[in-house]
């Protein structure tokens, strides 16, 4: 079904759709396969496109989240059209995979992934490095590291950006489908397509941390503005 999915045949993504549900697929099966497709199309989501793109890969993503969240919660005809509209999205998107980003293989593994982990942080120091970071999450996965060890990196990561809304539900997007995927091969991708789009608006100014270094300054009782010899 995936393959239709991500394929150029609007009608039979509709008919596959629609044959699934007749043959015993659940609502909240059909829109965490719909959402898996959305995520695809951010981790094969290739750089020569505008910047201005990834919104266009990031929107089916987030949106099909939300139905698969609430279908999980509350499954309605209502929210089974929203399935299906994801779904259209992943088809009206398939220009942003042509070509496609090759998505990294299971090889080149390591004896000691937590290095690689290590890397991640100076990687998105940069510009311009989406493919790098991609390529070092699916390596790190692919070599037996932890995925809640990655994804606290990478929401650390996210932190320390300027972040605005749509990082955020890119990330906790990516979070909740690798989290209830059965199978962790199956999920290198999200986490992948969640590096890449953190990589590809980073680095930020960063200057929201000084909000935060001064609400923990004001938190542990620190006098912020006391007079300094400067201003004598």
């Amino acid at each position: 079904m995936l393959p239709v999915l991500l394929g150029e045949d609007a009608q039979a993504i509709v008919d596959g759709l629609l044959n699934a549900v007749r043959s015993g697929c659940t609502e909240a099966q059909l829109a965490q396969l719909v959402t898996y497709a959305t995520a695809l199309r951010v981790a094969r989501f290739h750089t020569n496109n505008d910047h201005g793109d990834w919104n266009s890969a990031h929107h089916p993503f987030t949106f099909a989240n939300a139905v698969q969240q609430g279908i999980r919660r509350v499954p309605t005809i209502e929210l089974l059209r929203g399935v299906f509209d994801a779904a259209m999205s992943v088809y009206l998107n398939r220009f942003l995979n042509v070509p496609p980003a090759r998505l990294p293989e299971p090889k080149d593994t390591v004896a000691d992934p937590e290095s690689l982990l290590e890397r991640l942080p100076e990687l998105l120091d940069r510009q311009q490095q989406v493919n790098e970071a991609g390529r070092l999450v699916a390596q790190y996965l692919y070599s037996g590291g932890k995925p809640e060890r990655l994804m606290a990196m990478l929401a650390k990561l996210m932190l320390r950006e300027n972040r605005d809304f749509h990082v955020i539900q890119s990330i906790e997007a990516a979070f909740r489908l690798y989290i209830q995927l059965s199978d962790p091969q199956e999920g290198v991708p999200v986490l992948v397509a969640a590096a890449r789009y953190l990589a590809a608006h980073a680095p930020t100014m960063r200057s929201q941390e000084q909000t935060y270094q001064m609400a923990y300054r004001l938190h542990r009782g620190d006098r912020l503005f006391e007079a300094s010899n400067e201003d004598t």
